[in-house]
């Protein structure tokens, strides 16, 4: 499934030969498909790996990152997270770096694998807490670590509000975006965040999140790592229950402002998603569609 104009396929074919090449003692592992997010493609290998193939040269720049960065976070956080053992090179039949990281055994969060909501919620925010009190160590909002989600609202009003007016191409009446508009714009209404540069996962959607025994386990696919403002960050709670979303506000005690910031992050990333994502992503923008759903139905 082709996603973006400039995208790189990467089929078992072509992870075979990058291994031969390039990993020869893993080339004869079994190989499985593990999934593929908008960013990435994934096989598993062997019992104890995982194969990570960026889609577009855009979002290939996020490996280096995760390599530096990942094995400095891990100890200091409360949950798991992914662990790189090989930054792969470009080749000639896949012109990208690429990645291998520890494959983390838990099933995607959702109804058949969460036993308590708010627990779960509690438990994520407890991850947030720590990932943003992690000291920067040298690390700057700049480069690699610089992206919009991490900025403020205001950089992104013209995009937003022409995504919102495509999705009605899309959506109809089925959502009430008169509503979903007024959201944003009371987000650009609010005070500019004012508290300090953080670490940032930057999509904390229940595909990044692993359960086991019914529990967070681990947190997933740092791609979108940065240093920036936190109130993104908030925004995929809306992807969860009622009773995980409050959980996770209450044990941020996450003041007003910021959480209508944040609900107005919500509302742009599921509509930009829609918009861009209508003729090839169907799951996804089901996925954005649901979230602008919640937020209709418990907006605060």
């Amino acid at each position: 499934m082709t996603l973006h104009e400039d995208e790189v396929p990467a089929g078992p074919a072509t992870v075979r030969a990058l291994l031969a090449a390039q990993c020869p003692q893993w080339a004869d592992l079994p190989l499985a498909a593990a999934g593929a997010g908008t960013d990435n493609t994934m096989y598993r290998l062997g019992t104890d790996l995982l194969v990570r193939l960026p889609r577009t040269a855009g979002t290939a720049r996020s490996l280096r990152t995760e390599q530096e960065w990942l094995p400095r976070l891990a100890p200091l956080l409360p949950h798991r997270i992914p662990a790189p053992v090989h930054l792969g090179t470009p080749a000639a039949g896949y012109p990208l770096p690429w990645s291998v990281h520890r494959w983390l055994d838990g099933a995607e969060v959702g109804p058949d694998s969460v036993t308590d909501w708010a627990a779960l919620g509690t438990d994520l925010a407890t991850f947030v807490r720590d990932l943003h009190a992690t000291d920067l160590m040298g690390a700057t909002r700049a480069g690699d670590l610089s992206w919009y989600r991490g900025g403020d609202l205001r950089s992104c009003d013209d995009w937003i509000t022409g995504c919102l007016r495509d999705c009605r191409a899309v959506v109809g009446a089925d959502l009430d975006l008169d509503t979903l508009t007024r959201y944003w714009r009371a987000g650009l209404a609010q005070p500019e965040p004012a508290g300090p540069y953080g670490w940032l996962h930057g999509d904390l959607r229940p595909t990044n999140l692993l359960a086991r025994n019914g529990k967070l386990y681990a947190v997933i696919d740092f791609g979108c790592l940065s240093v920036g403002l936190p109130d993104a960050e908030h925004a995929p709670v809306w992807d969860l229950p009622a009773a995980a979303r409050h959980a996770y506000r209450d044990a941020l005690d996450v003041p007003d402002p910021t959480w209508i910031r944040a609900r107005a992050w919500a509302v742009a990333v599921a509509a930009s998603g829609i918009a861009y994502y209508r003729g090839t992503f169907p799951a996804f923008v089901a996925e954005c569609r649901a979230r602008l759903g919640r937020i209709l139905g418990d907006p605060f």
